[in-house]
């Protein structure tokens, strides 16, 4: 079985962990950090957005059982591609949207899901495709944060109705 990697940045990550923690196929989600300048960030740092960092999940997924393009499909609807550096009421570069190809293969296929999803959305989509950069895994606290703490406000409020649409939109997709 060959495993494959995607690393993506829609927001918050607890929002973009819990939708694929629920995704078929998804072996593994990660909570952490990329595309910044500094090494080992803190979630602390991060959050000036100073790093330059993304807030992201990196994801093992099992290409037999669901595509990357399935996987960019989902990533599109779950959070909103067209907010320059924010998603909701979190705004800064930590939150952008962001794609960080691990191959030319996924390069290929982010650049023409990002096409189709151009003529979906009402307005541009400004989610940046990267090539991989050092990623950082973000504290032991962060990780299946939603699934540990589903009544925190934030969580109730903002996490909860992304996994929601998700069971909605993808509900062929559910493990």
């Amino acid at each position: 079985m060959t495993m494959e990697t995607a690393v993506l940045g829609g927001g918050c990550f607890w929002c973009i962990e819990a939708v694929y923690l629920e995704v078929r196929g998804v072996t593994a989600v990660e909570s952490g950090y990329t595309g910044g300048q500094q090494p080992n960030p803190t979630y602390e740092q991060v959050c000036t957005g100073g790093t330059g960092h993304a807030e992201v999940v990196k994801l093992e997924f099992d290409p037999a059982v669901i595509s990357y393009r399935d996987i960019l499909e989902i990533f599109f609807t779950i959070h909103d591609p067209t907010t320059l550096n924010r998603q909701g009421n979190d705004v800064g570069t930590q939150y952008r949207s962001v794609i960080y190809y691990q191959s030319p293969e996924q390069e290929a296929t982010a650049r023409q899901v990002m096409a189709e999803m151009a003529a979906v959305w009402d307005a541009p989509i400004v989610t940046e495709l990267s090539p991989p950069q050092p990623y950082y895994r973000a504290e032991d606290y962060h990780q299946n944060y939603f699934a540990q703490h589903p009544l925190q406000g934030y969580c109730a409020f903002v996490v909860e109705p992304k996994v929601v649409k998700f069971r909605k939109m993808h509900s062929n997709r559910l493990k």
